[in-house]
Parts: C-alpha cells; structure tokens; sequence
C-alpha cells in the first residue's frame, strides 16, 4: 500500500485529489498540508512514500519543502500545479512528473505510477532541479503566476516594475495594476530571470530595466527611482547584487 500525502493550500483542491485517489487501488492518503511549513512538518512526522505536492504556496512554497527536507531524504513527488506550458520547462526537463489542475484520473494515475517506479532516481533530478533553481533564478517562461481567492491569473514578467513584501503578503506592481498575493518574496523570487530582477532589501525585488536613476544615501545605502518616480531603499545586505546588476551604480 503506497502512503500519500496531500499538499495544496486550497481545501477544495485536497478534497478533490483526496477523492480521486481514493478511486486507486493499492494507495492510501495518511494526511494532507495546507502550506509548506505544514508539509515539512507531515513528510517528517508521517514519512508517506508519495508526496502531491503544490508548487505555489504562502509561506513556503513547494521547492522550499524539497530544500528543507533534503533531496536525499524526499519521498517520491508528483507536483501540482497551475502553471501554463511555458511554466512546466522545468519540470520536463528533468522528467520529474506533475499534475496540471484541473485533474484527470488517467493521468492521475499514470503520475502516481511513474513516480513510485523511479526509487533513487528521483533524488539526482530534484538536486539538479533545485540547482537550477538557484543558478539560474528559476525562470519558467515570461510569465508570472498569481494565486489568489482560488484563482491562478498569469502577468508578463516583463510588465513587472517592482515587488514588495509586507508581513505575508507580497504585491506585485505592474504598471497601474497592483496584484495582491500571500505568499513569500522568495517564492516569486524563484519564479523571475536572475538576469533581469535584483533583490534590493529583504522585503523588495527590482525590475532592472525599470530603474530610472540610482543616487548614494548615508551609510553606504542607495536610493533606486524607477521609472514611475517611485523611490525604494536598499538594504546593505543586497547592495553587491544591485551593483552587479547595473554596473555603474555610484560609488
């Protein structure tokens, strides 16, 4: 009997996996996780063998459960998702299995045999997963997904001006619109191109081509205008990314 867990920070999507798997033989659901902090501490405490596991979730979001856990120690994953075709590149390239909402039984079941088949296999592709992640600012497409009130909306990457973090609450400025999510700044950090997006302060990230100007401030500190006028601190922690990024930043 295969042990699975459910993580999904919708209710109604647990309700309906949970029920989809029940229709599978030789599977039983020992638990499910709202969000990943929940997650991390269910893989621990229940040790399930087969993990559905949501990649978009406030406070830690799926690839953060795999880090926290540890590639090695991951049970067998099946990833859930809203991503378009453009977003699962990462997926597919390093064969590791999801499930695109809205469900079918088929492909729930064909996922749930490829992943318990792979054993050890899986660990090296959820390290090179990962490591892409952090190499290359983990980029799936130009377009960015937006969980909220149960809906996945998609924006342009390239429309994003800045984000900022408050509390767990992230806001996604896009031109006039404002998109409002709870989640983490890291989780969308993982989401953007490393090469175009700057972490500026703990609570803010940056789209390079829409900086204005770049004045000193005291202590070391800068000052980033971007393009609507609007002014944003940096933190000293990330004033090495930002220089890097623009090069010629003063001093």
């Amino acid at each position: 009997m295969i042990r699975a867990l459910v993580v999904d920070d919708e209710p109604p999507a647990r309700d309906l996996l949970r029920s989809l798997l029940g229709r599978l033989p030789d599977i039983s659901v020992v638990g499910e996780a709202a969000d990943g902090r929940e997650a991390v501490s269910a893989i621990e405490t229940l040790r399930p063998d087969l993990v559905f596991l949501d990649v978009q979730m406030p406070e830690l979001d799926g690839f953060g459960v795999i880090e926290e856990i540890g590639p090695d120690r991951m049970p067998a994953v099946v990833f859930v998702t809203a991503y378009d075709r453009y977003a699962l590149r990462a997926f597919e390239v390093h064969a590791l299995d999801f499930l695109l909402k809205p469900y079918d039984q088929k492909r729930l079941a064909a996922a749930v045999r490829h992943a318990t088949e792979r054993g050890s296999v899986m660990t090296a592709q959820l390290k090179a997963l990962l490591q892409e992640l952090r190499t290359a600012g983990g980029s799936r497409g130009g377009r960015l997904s937006i969980k909220s009130d149960g809906r996945v909306r998609f924006v342009d990457t390239e429309a994003i001006d800045w984000i900022e973090a408050d509390d767990k609450v992230v806001r996604i400025h896009a031109g006039k619109e404002v998109h409002v999510m709870r989640t983490t700044l890291s989780s969308v950090g993982r989401q953007l191109d490393a090469a175009t997006f700057v972490r500026i302060h703990r609570s803010t990230i940056v789209n390079a081509k829409r900086i204005r100007e770049v004045q000193p401030w005291f202590h070391s500190d800068y000052v980033v205008i971007m393009a609507d006028g609007t002014k944003l601190m940096t933190g000293r922690a990330y004033r090495a990314a930002l220089k890097r990024l623009i090069g010629d930043a003063p001093g």
